[in-house]
């Protein structure tokens, strides 16, 4: 050193007394400890009168003798391990092991509980109570039988377990960060659209749950569930708002939005002030498709008395027993006549679903139960129009299974909604004469009267001339009833998805890939890029014709496109033999139509999971633990693929 370290006098020695600058009370504790007022660092004076070259491992031994030493902020920590030499270092490094294995017991348990949706905290949790709740129950039984762990929290401080409800949800809020910086890293920046609905949780707070929907870097169309928000007003400035505020703080702009999937609430939908117009008016490509499957189940709106049935057995236990009884004793008779046969799985308990008031996949199944259980239901019914109803959901169920894939696509729905329209009209002009022969069927097999068909009934109403109007029992049931009920559902078929059917959707079913792209149609595919102006520079829409002529020839000689029967077959095909880099603006036509919503299902899936997480008797959980907790318990595919 230049002159030595030298020890100031107090009126030399600095005044500020914070943690960021020198102490002259470690003089006291430190008497190795000098300070040079010139270069305002410290020294050891003992390594620098008896170094030997021997000391240069030791811990800060540079710092405190050539350098000099003034990290004062740390200084408690590095002047003992200075001091202290190998054992401090040891010793600290056992502390900070000890520390990560509390940690990692911590997160290892937040996460296991996030994923099965089960509460975290008990209503004592205190050490003399007998359930702590499930955090600090499966706490204390995984120290027992982990050594390990055990020896982690033998003389650990009180703050520093790990095991408090605010580091619970800190830990659950970084398992939430890191499943949405998942899926941030899966769109990288790429264009999107959004899958919003409403719902009231427990609390009776409005909450607004978000999906976005994308096509990733394989070509597959991807919906994963971004957050959810508790919305004070549901007017449709205030939605908007709020969907921009969750976009926001994903890092997503309103600009990247190439679809809105809504269902038909007016605050939503409306054309003139709904949230689908509000975007629209900031991003013209963000088109709005009204839920498929949502328009589906209002299709059929006659249903109301399937409700009255289940109400009527459901509502009294003792009218459920009865049910049941009687349900098991007609089982075991059939079974011992041999009419039936026994199985695993088979034949157990049942009761009657309830309908949901737009789930038609529900009611179809609640009239299955009642064919089942017809005998222990009711011994009169109008059996012909169960079996009417039973017809016609069958038809469209399973197009409403389809509709809610999160890989469905716009133009395989309207496919799909056209086939299906197509059979109500065939059931109309051959449907009729089978119908009659299954409801006679059914009525002989259960003793049930079956009228004359030729036989005279009143009409409702009175005719023009005052006198009662009557008709044949085979035309009430013909006209009146069976073609009656075809035609209003054609007809609201035709109401309900006849917006859908726009210039938009009429251009991407040109590039179907069925029957050798037999519809391939240039001209309007090349439409597409005037529709989808900020995605198409001037110079691609000049050049788009020549490369879907190009593709077009391309496709039908190669035969590993010939496996391909829709647009996501495709999309998946042309990344796996690197072909959507030959013709990017083909694939980018295809990832626009790949990115139109069909359903919303995937948000009400998510609601459903709100109820599993906040239930009645945790419904004062906040919106960040409530949001942070879903993301979890919903988007579970990717936090299982993350290293804790």
């Amino acid at each position: 050193m230049d002159s030595g370290p030298t020890q100031p006098s107090c009126h030399n020695f600095p005044k500020r007394r914070d943690k960021r600058s020198f102490q002259k009370d470690w003089f006291k504790q430190y008497n190795w400890l000098e300070y040079s007022l010139e270069k305002g660092r410290a020294y050891c004076f003992y390594c620098y009168l008896f170094r030997n070259g021997k000391d240069d491992d030791k811990f800060g031994y540079e710092a405190f003798t050539r350098i000099g030493f003034k990290q004062w902020k740390n200084s408690y920590l590095i002047l003992r391990k200075h001091e202290g030499g190998p054992d401090i270092v040891q010793h600290e490094e056992d502390e900070k092991v000890k520390y990560e294995t509390r940690l990692d017991t911590a997160v290892s348990i937040v996460s296991y509980i996030a994923l099965q949706g089960e509460p975290f905290r008990g209503h004592d949790e205190s050490e003399t109570s007998l359930n702590k709740g499930n955090f600090l129950e499966f706490h204390d039984w995984y120290k027992l039988r982990n050594e390990e762990v055990r020896q982690a929290y033998i003389g650990c401080p009180k703050n520093a377990k790990m095991t408090s409800s605010t580091i619970q949800k800190e830990i659950a809020e970084c398992c939430a960060e890191a499943v949405t910086k998942v899926i941030k890293e899966e769109m990288d920046g790429c264009l999107f659209s959004i899958l919003v609905d409403e719902s009231r949780d427990i609390s009776v707070k409005e909450q607004m749950a978000i999906v976005v929907r994308y096509v990733n870097k394989k070509g597959k169309v991807i919906e994963r569930f971004l957050g959810i928000k508790h919305v004070k007003e549901t007017t449709s400035e205030a939605l908007k708002i709020a969907v921009v505020q969750v976009l926001s703080a994903h890092g997503l702009t309103i600009a990247q939005l190439r679809g809105q999937g809504y269902d038909g609430a007016s605050n939503m939908r409306g054309e003139f002030n709904g949230v689908q117009k509000l975007i629209r008016d900031e991003n013209p490509y963000a088109f709005y498709i009204h839920c498929f499957a949502h328009q589906l189940q209002l299709v059929v709106i006659f249903f109301d008395y399937v409700n009255m049935i289940v109400n009527s057995t459901s509502a009294s236990c003792k009218r459920k027993d009865l049910l049941l009884d009687n349900h098991r004793t007609q089982l075991l008779g059939r079974l011992e006549s041999g009419e039936i046969s026994s199985g695993r799985g088979q034949h157990q308990e049942t009761s009657l679903a309830r309908p949901g008031d737009t789930r038609w996949g529900s009611h179809y199944k609640t009239l299955l139960r009642i064919e089942t259980m017809w005998d222990s239901i009711i011994e009169v019914l109008f059996v012909f129009i169960m079996k009417m109803m039973l017809q016609i959901l069958r038809i469209p169920s399973d197009l409403s299974s389809l509709l809610q894939k999160k890989d469905q696509n716009i133009v395989e729905a309207m496919s799909l909604v056209i086939d299906v329209k197509t059979r109500l009209v065939n059931l109309r002009s051959e449907g009729y004469e089978p119908l009659l022969d299954e409801a006679k069927e059914f009525c002989c097999e259960n003793d049930i009267p079956i009228p004359n068909m030729e036989d005279n009934v009143p009409r409702f109403g009175r005719s023009r001339k005052g006198g009662r109007n009557n008709i044949t029992q085979d035309h009430y049931f013909r006209v009146d009833t069976f073609y009656a009920t075809i035609d209003a559902i054609t007809t609201e078929f035709d109401h309900r998805f006849n917006e859908v059917s726009s210039e938009l959707l009429t251009c991407f079913a040109c590039l179907d890939p069925r029957e050798s792209f037999s519809k391939f149609d240039v001209n309007k595919l090349a439409r597409l890029t005037e529709i989808y102006l900020d995605d198409f520079s001037f110079d691609d829409r000049k050049k788009i014709k020549d490369q879907l002529q190009t593709f077009l020839i391309h496709v039908r000689r190669i035969d590993e496109f010939r496996v391909c029967q829709d647009f996501a077959s495709l999309a998946l095909k042309m990344v796996e033999l690197n072909r959507h880099t030959m013709f990017p603006l083909v694939y980018r036509l295809i990832e626009l139509a790949l990115l139109l919503p069909v359903a919303t299902a995937s948000v009400e899936r998510a609601f459903s999971a709100m109820k599993i997480i906040k239930t009645e008797l945790r419904n004062k959980m906040s919106d960040g633990w409530l949001n942070d907790l879903m993301v979890v318990y919903i988007e579970r595919e990717i936090f299982k693929g993350i290293d804790l």
